[in-house]
């Protein structure tokens, strides 16, 4: 596929600081609400029949003691939803996403930044990722049509740890750089 036909959406700057120049690029800004606007925003601009494949890269924690490097999730869930609560009073409700060509991780996305090893070891149940972003680019995606991968890399553990992911953030892109230099 060409790079011309890729849209990258990111959160932040940092995080698309080794985006190869050739690809186009949208930073959606951080949390659930301003990835989903900036993702359809952008994604209406686009011919009905000619939507790009979007791939979403960013920084995640990891729930797992195991868990590092690069990941490209196959399922995504949005963890912070009272899906189930809402299912009761008769809503049919999207709180789960399953996506193409993952490796078979789970991310979970909400807009609560996990830095708690209570709240990480509660999510580690249901997923072996976090972020603040990747349900709802997936979400937006799916809803006009358009393919989406989801890319992560891990920072940190979703604990303590997690309050120096400023200081994490570039030795992480430089990995999401280098997974879009290979395609």
């Amino acid at each position: 596929m060409s790079r011309s036909k890729i849209l990258v959406v990111v959160a932040t700057e940092p995080e698309a600081a080794y985006v190869p120049a050739d690809f186009e690029v949208l930073i959606t800004g951080m949390g659930k609400v301003a990835a989903a606007v900036a993702t359809a925003t952008k994604l209406a601009e686009y011919p009905r029949t000619e939507k790009p494949l979007v791939i979403s890269i960013g920084t995640c924690g990891t729930l797992h003691e195991h868990g590092s490097g690069l990941f490209t999730p196959s399922t995504v869930l949005n963890h912070d939803f009272s899906a189930e609560v809402l299912r009761g009073f008769g809503h049919e409700v999207t709180d789960v996403l399953h996506l193409p060509d993952g490796d078979g991780s789970v991310l979970a996305t909400g807009d609560v930044f996990v830095s708690d090893p209570v709240v990480r070891d509660a999510l580690a149940a249901r997923a072996d990722l976090v972020d603040m972003e990747g349900f709802s680019i997936a979400y937006a995606s799916a809803h006009v049509g358009a393919r989406c991968r989801l890319v992560r890399h891990v920072t940190d553990k979703a604990d303590e740890e997690a309050l120096s992911w400023p200081d994490l953030i570039d030795g992480s892109a430089r990995e999401l750089g280098k997974w879009l230099e290979a395609l």
